[in-house]
């Protein structure tokens, strides 16, 4: 009951915070004005957040935003949308068309266009006022589409892109904010828009520029496309210096922005340079981290120990995981013994169903009838066969096809008997397994407890990586049923695990995690990769008779020291190897995890990683071996040296060609030229 209860509480928890953002996030918007025009984009918000709650704390927000940042003659229609949005999410909650992705979008620019016309129609310029209006109907639209990935709920991942356009929309609300003339709005967008050129290159550059430059330029309501012309410039400059060195990509950012400045005569130019030298040092300031893929956190040096401590560490994980391993195979199992009955029903079926007396022995005489075969049930099952003196005599004779229906008990029986067989053989297995996988935990354990050998560690050069990794759910599910991990062990061997859950879904992803968690728990504890693969498929093959599911398994593990690396694969999407612009495709023939019996063995490739290089794990919703020539040709063109922006790239081309027909995962392995000292 306590658990339940503190389950329900986070759960309360979490959809309050959500609420709480969404009604900032509306309120902080609003800051964000056109002229003529409103607040468009605190209106998508309101549209992206939908029906119940969210919607409601995103309509509270962007009134309060009303109250603070808008005049009243533009607060009223403003608001006046807001709860038309409101309203019409609520009335056609559950809709299947509002489930399309331009749904919502489209809603809410006809929304806004059906409140401001009006005002447009009754104002003594409507002409003038017109292109406002429309400009701001498309904005709403557009912000709704933007906004919805972010705040949908149960995504694994926000999309980079309206990460950015997020950023963009709320910094042009602060473009008022000045320090010494300077806005804080535009010299933190100058920084988004540099920062978005070295990351993606030329092209993302020049796009992010000329779309933060047009959103600063309708703030502003100059009529001119001043700050289009200078984002865009200086980020299709920078892009040149796409994963380079940060400090000069700052100081082309600069140049550019003041080479622009040499063309034109404007008001804005010494702003516009301030704002740009403020935004350089922002950018330089940011954490290498936050820049980058996920780098694992490094494991503290080891102490020189006894091997007591550390082969007792090892035997005690390994004996957690086989008993991790016994308990989930007793888990959940249902008794499925089948009741003797089912002999004499589907005899009757094959039998009486045609008989010219089936309304006499079934319906009218049915109590008489099944007396009579109850109690010839236990000589049925002691003998294995049925025969006539079993019955009592107004039973045979009153049947008229007794010789078939007694042929029929007696071939259902046999085939009773051998499924029950079947099914007692299958439990024994299972049994015998479970108490093996004990047996052998409580072993090590007792080992471990009588260790008391010495043993030491040693410190040398480790290479120096990083990993990237992506998730994405099928379309129309809430999670992804892929799964993804990479850790070290004490032995100094880096460990990539992807595994794929059968179908999509929380039972798609309760598959991969478990079988995730349990090899990952074999291999900290020092089992080699294939005989852990061996012994969690043979474990996982008892419990799939029972769930009939399964999951493919991907692993790649690598010696820190040399660079010795190999792939097991047991089901897997294949698995790419980069190095400059070559790039090598590893693939395997095994069945998933679970559908063979044992012995089993995974399909292992070995090999050395070279520094530089890129490993890219996939699932099959990315790319499999007959429709990944794209995959191949990306890679070979990928000249960055960012696994986090090679996932994210690789995913979302994924997407687009696949449109999340399935789930999707990806994780890159990239290997740093430079090396570290460290335990090992």
């Amino acid at each position: 009951m306590w658990k339940k209860k503190l389950t329900l509480d986070r759960e309360q928890s979490a959809r309050l915070a959500g609420w709480g953002i969404r009604f900032f996030l509306a309120a902080a918007l609003t800051a964000a004005q056109f002229p003529e025009a409103g607040a468009p984009f605190a209106l998508g918000c309101v549209a992206a957040a939908g029906a119940g709650g969210a919607g409601m704390a995103a309509l509270l927000g962007t009134g309060l935003g009303t109250l603070l940042f808008l005049p009243f003659d533009q607060g009223l229609p403003h608001l006046a949308v807001a709860v038309l949005m409101v309203t019409t999410a609520t009335a056609l909650h559950g809709l299947k068309l509002l489930r399309r992705q331009w749904a919502v979008p489209f809603c809410a620019a006809a929304l806004y266009l059906t409140v401001h016309l009006m005002y447009v129609v009754q104002s003594l310029s409507p002409l003038e006022r017109l292109p406002a209006c429309l400009i701001a109907a498309v904005l709403t639209g557009a912000s709704a589409w933007a906004y919805g990935p972010l705040l949908e709920p149960g995504r694994a991942s926000p999309e980079p892109n309206a990460l950015r356009f997020l950023a963009v929309t709320l910094l042009s609300g602060m473009t008022e904010v000045e320090v010494a003339g300077i806005s804080l709005g535009r010299a933190f967008t100058a920084c988004l828009v540099m920062l978005t050129a070295w990351q993606e290159g030329v092209t993302a550059g020049m796009t992010m520029g000329l779309c933060a430059g047009l959103l600063m330029d309708l703030c502003a309501g100059t009529g001119e496309l001043f700050f289009s012309a200078a984002y865009g410039f200086a980020g299709l400059i920078t892009g040149l210096r796409a994963g380079r060195n940060r400090f000069s990509a700052a100081v082309i950012y600069l140049g550019a922005t003041m080479l622009l400045l040499l063309t034109v005569r404007d008001e804005m130019g010494l702003p516009l340079l301030g704002e740009a030298l403020l935004a350089c040092p922002v950018f330089l300031l940011i954490p290498g981290k936050a820049l980058g893929g996920k780098r694992l956190q490094r494991p503290e040096p080891a102490r020189q120990s006894a091997a007591v401590e550390g082969l007792k560490a090892r035997l005690t994980k390994t004996a957690a995981a086989l008993r991790d391993l016994y308990d989930t195979l007793g888990r959940n199992i249902q008794s499925t013994e089948e009741n003797p009955a089912v002999i004499f029903d589907r005899a009757a079926e094959k039998v009486c169903r045609d008989c010219a007396l089936c309304g006499l022995c079934w319906k009218k005489e049915y109590v008489s009838t099944f007396n009579a075969l109850n109690d010839a049930t236990a000589y049925l099952l002691e003998r294995g066969r049925t025969l006539a003196k079993d019955y009592p005599g107004y039973f045979t004779s009153r049947c008229i096809h007794l010789t078939e229906f007694l042929t029929a008990i007696n071939g259902e029986t046999s085939a009773f008997l051998l499924r029950q067989q079947y099914r007692k053989q299958l439990e024994d297995a299972r049994r015998s397994a479970r108490g093996q996988y004990a047996q052998l935990g409580e072993l090590l354990s007792a080992t471990a407890a009588g260790l008391g050998d010495a043993v030491t560690v040693s410190a040398g050069a480790a290479l120096s990586y990083r990993i990237g990794a992506a998730l994405r759910p099928k379309d129309g599910e809430a999670v992804c049923g892929d799964s993804l991990s990479s850790f070290e062990t004490d032995g100094g061997t880096l460990c990539l695990l992807l595994s794929d859950g059968c179908g999509s879904g929380e039972g798609a992803r309760r598959e991969s995690a478990l079988t995730n968690r349990l090899l990952r728990q074999f291999l900290e504890a020092g089992v080699q990769p294939e005989a852990a693969l061996k012994t969690l498929n043979a474990a996982l093959a008892l419990r799939s008779e029972e769930t009939g599911s399964f999951a493919t398994m991907d692993l790649l593990t690598m010696n820190l020291r040399s660079g010795d690396g190999a792939l097991y694969k047991f089901g897997a999407a294949p698995t790419y190897i980069k190095k400059g612009g070559k790039v090598r495709r590893i693939t395997g023939h095994a069945l998933p995890v679970g559908l063979r019996d044992a012995p089993a063995s995974p399909d292992v490739t070995k090999f050395r990683l070279e520094t530089g290089s890129f490993t890219v794990m996939v699932s099959d919703g990315v790319a499999d071996a007959l429709g990944d020539e794209w995959l191949q040709d990306l890679l070979a063109g990928w000249d960055g040296t960012d696994p986090q922006l090679l996932a994210a790239l690789v995913m979302r081309e994924a997407v687009k060609r696949g449109r999340l027909a399935d789930d999707c995962g990806v994780q890159v392995l990239y290997l740093d030229p430079e090396t570290e000292t460290r335990q090992v």
